[in-house]
């Protein structure tokens, strides 16, 4: 018999609790507010802060949920259509580190793509796992890596017949989805583990226009960010586990060592509440951002100079299924950088994008967005793209520009790997400079965020084309994630 979907189990929970008016002896020591500088409980409120709460009876325990939580995540997982859910705190880079510890031991290989988000890299350090990585397919026109093919999954399968689990990303930071399904049977029927971080797609299970969701394709794990498109606070994830293939009780011991012991309440509580609001509402709710995202990318794609892609790339390779709701546009044609065309939107026209990177800006249209900021979202480009635009301190800086006439665009090969990532973080390591470290190991991760991928992993071969692609990337305005040198004029490397 079908669940109750409208009830918000650890919510009520939680407003039972502030209803009763227990005198709390009990952490946080704010005390639900009353201990809270003045101005910040002023600025979010009495009710937030009457929530704050810690794990107690009645309220339930994360690490070991018996009532509340337990129903909110039973109730999840018939949403997503996964046989068990578990709620995340510290977003789905805890689920990532989660997923290959649960999944791999030391020493067992795994199939990841070399565009996966650098908590992958995380996990396989923790695990101890050898990574076979699998190149995702490159479009050289956007200038953007997409998802890995069946084909390659199955040639890599091929080539390493020991692998114990396959790893993929679906969709991506710009909205490309895999061909899980096709992947799945190709997995499954080797024997394999199945996991995908499918953090940008929580929404794709409650809406028939969107791409097939990894637990409807029979994924044995995968990830979703429940804060990045739906509505649970910043951090709110969920993973989802489906058959019979990972031993649950290894997973749980996992997530007992991941998750805090003091979880934040009201984020644990925006979860609950996420999950109902898909389940009711969530055909509605995205009917309408898909509407606003489809009109937006038609207006912005008569714009001279911009392109913004949509279904017309279903059968691209690494493009099965493309999400609407990103809208990735192409600013290469004006003369922009997408880091100057992002700092250019926020800074001339107040808007700020999800993501920029050398030729791109990415926005978010989702169940928050509304048809004024999608308007003004159009307009701003309207705006930029006029030839008679005035010449300020906005404008491209050349770097494309050289770029492209030096036909320097491709993103650099997947270096050598000479050490477990394990190893090679755990290694004694020094500093060297950056750009005269060619050929040392590397000893920590060098990822441009956003979107978090990694050009350089633990155990790596430092090469020539990657220290020059990312002295540009730092030139063009990146930021880099990882590094302990934040300039990354020094680079951590193993010591000789």
């Amino acid at each position: 018999m079908p669940l109750d979907q409208t009830r918000t189990p650890y919510f009520q929970a939680l407003l039972e609790y502030v209803d009763s008016g227990v005198l709390p002896f009990h952490t946080p020591g704010h005390i639900q507010g009353v201990g809270m500088d003045l101005a910040f409980r002023e600025f979010v409120g009495d009710n937030v802060c009457a929530i704050d709460l810690t794990p107690m009876p009645g309220i339930d325990d994360l690490l070991q949920p018996t009532e509340s939580i337990r129903e909110a995540q039973e109730l999840a997982a018939e949403a997503w259509g996964a046989d068990h859910t578990f709620f995340l705190i510290n977003g789905s880079t805890s689920g990532n580190q989660c997923m290959m510890m649960a999944a791999v031991n030391p020493g067992d290989k795994i199939a990841v793509p070399r565009n996966s988000h650098k908590s992958m890299l995380g996990g396989l350090v923790m695990s101890g796992a050898c990574p076979v990585y699998m190149a995702p397919e490159v479009d050289e026109e956007l200038h953007m890596d997409h998802c890995v093919t069946p084909e390659t999954v199955a040639q890599t399968i091929d080539e390493h017949p020991d692998l114990v689990a396959v790893y993929l990303v679906s969709p991506t930071y710009y909205g490309a989805a895999a061909d899980l399904a096709s992947i799945e049977r190709i997995v499954h029927g080797a024997g394999k583990l199945m996991l995908v971080d499918e953090a940008w797609g929580p929404h794709f299970h409650f809406h028939p226009a969107l791409p097939l969701s990894a637990t409807a394709a029979g994924a044995d794990l995968c990830i979703n960010s429940t804060h990045k498109m739906l509505s649970a606070f910043s951090q709110c994830a969920m993973l989802h586990q489906k058959g019979d293939r990972i031993k649950l009780d290894r997973l749980k011991a996992v997530l007992k060592m991941f998750l805090s012991t003091s979880p934040n309440l009201p984020m644990v509580a925006s979860l609950d509440v996420a999950r109902k609001q898909m389940a009711c509402d969530g055909a509605a709710l995205l009917s309408h951002a898909i509407e606003l995202a489809e009109e937006a990318r038609r207006r912005l794609n008569r714009i001279e100079g911009l392109y913004c892609f949509g279904e017309e790339l279903q059968g691209r390779k690494g493009v099965f299924d493309v999400d609407p709701t990103k809208v990735a546009v192409t600013v290469k044609g004006l003369g922009y950088t997408g880091y100057e065309a992002s700092h250019l939107l926020r800074h001339r026209y107040n808007i700020q994008v999800e993501l920029a990177d050398l030729f791109n800006v990415v926005a978010l249209f989702t169940i928050g967005t509304t048809r004024e900021a999608a308007e003004r979202f159009v307009t701003a480009f309207e705006e930029m793209a006029r030839d008679d635009r005035p010449v300020d301190m906005y404008a491209p800086s050349g770097i494309l520009e050289q770029r492209l006439n030096r036909g320097n665009y491709r993103l650099p090969k997947i270096p050598p790997m000479r050490m477990l990532p394990r190893d090679a973080f755990l290694a004694p390591a020094e500093f060297v400079r950056f750009k005269e470290s060619k050929g040392r190991i590397c000893a920590e991760t060098i990822s441009p965020y956003p979107p978090g991928i990694p050009v350089l992993a633990p155990g790596e071969e430092i090469t020539r084309d990657i220290i020059d692609y990312v002295r540009l990337e730092l030139k063009a305005g990146i930021r880099i994630q990882g590094p302990y040198d934040d300039e990354l004029k020094v680079i951590r490397v193993v010591r000789e």
